[in-house]
């Protein structure tokens, strides 16, 4: 689904352009990595490696600091869909390794705590009450069941590989991922001043610690969540910089079982799926209803842009009841989005052309009226490079760029 916000004011500059991308687990990255990918085919003019501006938010976090770092769709596709990149191997079980130093660590301190209360309970019985001792025990619960160290490791080898780097500061695009402080509740804007001394696969790690599943991450001695806990897409962060055009991509929206007639029936009812589905569709109601109502103020606040902000329909059921954590499925769900991404642009063309075309931009009709085109379609094996090859790729890129918009 397209949520098309028309500026209501004309644009401040010249076709500059930020994207904001929310987080979703594994299975919302492949969303967005299929709705990018449909973009990138579908808008001539579109360079999502050029955007003027890159925020992310947990999973959608590593997909904006690789566009910002020149991983094209093409590459991160190569990376998680057909696995045939040169020089980036991802192994899904890295990051699904259990967390056995968080274990051990809250491990050791049930004796303390059991010892703290037999020691209450002999010393003021009357003011020892069964709960207490459960509020001891429950902090001796991990705080994640996943140790999310290899991810940072994996992210740190994708950043610091030919033509690409981990820092902040050494962009060409700014960047900005946003984490929480859990000490504080508090969102903060990794790759800001202040916080661009961060590597940036760090900054990663900490937005995408979701609270059960990954520990907090410790950064300069404070302990950061994943970043949607304050916003789904921080497309504010985005907006304040003046930008023309803003795409949003969300993949995380509450499921519909009675938008169409024929499942009004035949649909079983959300809350027989147990606690993880009621869970699901309540997390996904929270994330929404915040986006919606953040984009109906940015329109009034930020007049002079345009927004455009891709997400799953709400009946989309291969979305809703695929697992969130299931990477066998990423294939899939990639291709899903791709298609999809691609038939909503087609079903909005006519009020999408004149959008678009103020800021440059043209839908390409005979990609959209192509009904075979495919994710992999045009994606070929390339050669591993070195630090020279890749330099030379950048100063080749950059000199077609400049002879296009010259041409255009």
């Amino acid at each position: 689904m397209l949520v098309v916000q028309a500026a209501s004011q004309p644009p401040r500059h010249n076709g500059r352009i930020g994207i904001a991308i929310a987080g979703g687990g594994p299975i919302g990255g492949m969303y967005e990595l299929g709705a990018l990918r449909a973009l990138e085919t579908a808008i001539d003019g579109l360079d999502l490696n050029r955007l003027d501006v890159y925020v992310g938010v947990s999973s959608g976090a590593f997909l904006a600091a690789g566009l910002v770092n020149r991983l094209t769709t093409a590459d991160i596709c190569r990376i998680f869909i057909t696995g045939n990149h040169p020089e980036i191997r991802f192994k899904p079980r890295m990051f699904l390794k259990p967390a056995f130093m968080e274990y051990g660590r809250r491990v050791t301190a049930i004796p303390g705590l059991a010892f703290d209360w037999w020691k209450s309970l002999f010393t003021d019985p009357a003011g020892v009450q069964m709960s207490e001792l459960f509020t001891r025990v429950i902090s001796a619960v991990p705080t994640g069941l996943f140790d999310n160290q290899p991810i940072e490791r994996f992210l740190r080898e994708v950043f610091t590989g030919p033509g690409r780097n981990n820092d902040f500061r050494r962009l060409e695009r700014p960047l900005y991922v946003v984490g929480v402080d859990l000490d504080s509740g508090q969102a903060v804007r990794f790759g800001s001043e202040g916080w661009d001394d961060v590597p940036i696969s760090q900054a990663v790690q900490a937005s995408s610690a979701l609270p059960g599943l990954y520990p907090p991450v410790d950064i300069k001695g404070r302990h950061y969540v994943d970043g949607a806990l304050r916003r789904t897409m921080h497309a504010s962060v985005v907006l304040d910089h003046g930008i023309d055009l803003m795409i949003g991509l969300n993949p995380f929206v509450p499921f519909n079982a009675r938008s169409k007639p024929e499942n009004a029936d035949s649909t079983a009812k959300l809350a027989d799926g147990g606690l993880l589905m009621v869970l699901s569709q309540t997390f996904r109601t929270l994330l929404q209803s915040r986006m919606q109502v953040g984009l109906e103020k940015y329109a009034r606040q930020y007049p002079e842009t345009d927004q455009l902000v891709l997400e799953p329909d709400e009946d989309d059921a291969e979305m809703f009841f695929t697992n969130v954590f299931s990477y066998s499925a990423r294939k899939r769900v990639c291709e899903h989005a791709f298609k999809r991404t691609l038939l909503d642009l087609k079903a909005r063309a006519e009020t999408l052309a004149p959008m678009l075309a103020k800021h440059g931009l043209k839908l390409n009709m005979s990609v959209l009226d192509n009904p075979d085109i495919r994710l992999l379609d045009g994606i070929q094996p390339i050669q591993s490079r070195t630090s020279a090859t890749a330099q030379l790729w950048h100063n080749l890129d950059d000199i077609e760029h400049g002879l296009r918009k010259r041409k255009a």
